[in-house]
């Protein structure tokens, strides 16, 4: 699980994301992506509707898996970022957590938020 400071809070917290994000779409979930300026850090939310699945034990379930797949990657996150990951597919549960880890790198790479490290 992250950090509270890097959890959004509050019911209007997300509106900003969801007008000025930019969206980049995978197999299992999208992630919208805004710069805040007004932050020192990163903050993150999973979004997964009842649609998707029924049951809250696997809406939890699947919320947890991709907080932690950001986690793993929050040393490469450059700069304070808005994020909001939304789930769209019941079968990220089955989805292996290196494979899911790879899938979240991908989009935020994609969105061009991940530092370039050298090695």
């Amino acid at each position: 699980m992250i950090s509270r400071k890097h959890r959004f809070r509050g019911l209007n917290s997300l509106r900003h994301v969801y007008q000025k994000g930019k969206t980049v779409r995978g197999a299992l979930f999208s992630t919208k992506i805004a710069p805040n300026n007004r932050r020192q850090t990163y903050r993150v939310a999973v979004v997964v509707s009842r649609k998707v699945h029924k049951s809250a034990v696997a809406r939890n379930r699947m919320r947890r898996r991709l907080y932690e797949a950001v986690r793993q990657v929050e040393d490469d996150i450059a700069g304070p970022y808005d994020i909001v990951i939304t789930v769209f597919s019941e079968a990220l549960l089955d989805e292996p957590s290196k494979s899911l880890a790879g899938q979240v790198k991908k989009q935020l790479t994609a969105a061009g938020m991940l530092a370039k490290r050298v090695r």
